[in-house]
């Protein structure tokens, strides 16, 4: 009995480890991922993805507190092109912001920010697709 109980433990580990490793294998070739920093204990990060002609533009927070408003500022070059507000959500705690912007000329470099009380998260990449 005691075989079977860790043999159904071991397997349920592996699935969640496998569903937490999930978002980053999601990224395809020619995506550019990065790790973000947070002043608290939350995690960010940030995807830039090719997307017919333009640049997608993926920010995650987790918190791993559900209920929890977040104001976020995406730069492109710079310059402030989105403002969102977005509610960590179950089951992770965590949200998503997406946008998908024009690829302009050269390289462009996205910068996203999002705020709480007390906290500040921010993700920076470069993509010249």
């Amino acid at each position: 009995m005691k075989k079977v109980s860790l043999l159904v433990a071991s397997v349920a580990a592996f699935a969640l480890l496998a569903l937490s490793a999930a978002p980053a294998a999601i990224a395809k070739d020619g995506d550019i991922l990065r790790r973000g920093a947070c002043t608290g204990v939350s995690t960010s990060k940030i995807k830039l993805s090719e997307e017919n002609g333009r640049i997608e533009v993926e920010f995650e927070v987790d918190q791993n507190r559900n209920g929890v408003r977040w104001n976020i500022v995406i730069r492109q070059n710079g310059r402030s092109v989105a403002k969102l507000v977005r509610v960590t959500r179950a089951p992770s705690g965590s949200f998503e912001a997406r946008i998908v912007r024009p690829n302009r000329a050269g390289t462009d470099t996205f910068v996203a920010t999002a705020t709480r009380s007390g906290e500040t998260c921010r993700a920076r990449a470069s993509a010249s697709f």
